[in-house]
């Protein structure tokens, strides 16, 4: 089973490289491409980036897809005939 990206998020609080977790004076940074990882700097980005990659395309890919094929609710021009 799938999990929502919610409770993903909400796992994943911490550093993916070292592991320290979000707290008041450490803000973690997501990655730009696939938002399923956070860091605490660059530093751990580009140490974490060898192991993520692989895992950061897909997700990156399955974000694209559903946002290409994301119907709006409905449009000003009103339903299609």
């Amino acid at each position: 089973a799938e999990m929502s990206a919610e409770k993903v998020d909400d796992m994943l609080m911490c550093c993916a490289a070292c592991g320290i977790a979000e707290v008041d004076e450490i803000k973690l940074m997501r990655c730009n491409a696939c938002k399923s990882v956070r860091y605490c700097g660059v530093k751990c980005q580009r140490e974490h980036r060898r192991q993520h990659k692989k895992e950061c395309k897909k997700r990156a890919a399955e974000l694209r897809v559903e946002i290409l094929f994301k119907q709006p609710e409905s449009s000003y021009l009103g339903d299609c005939p």
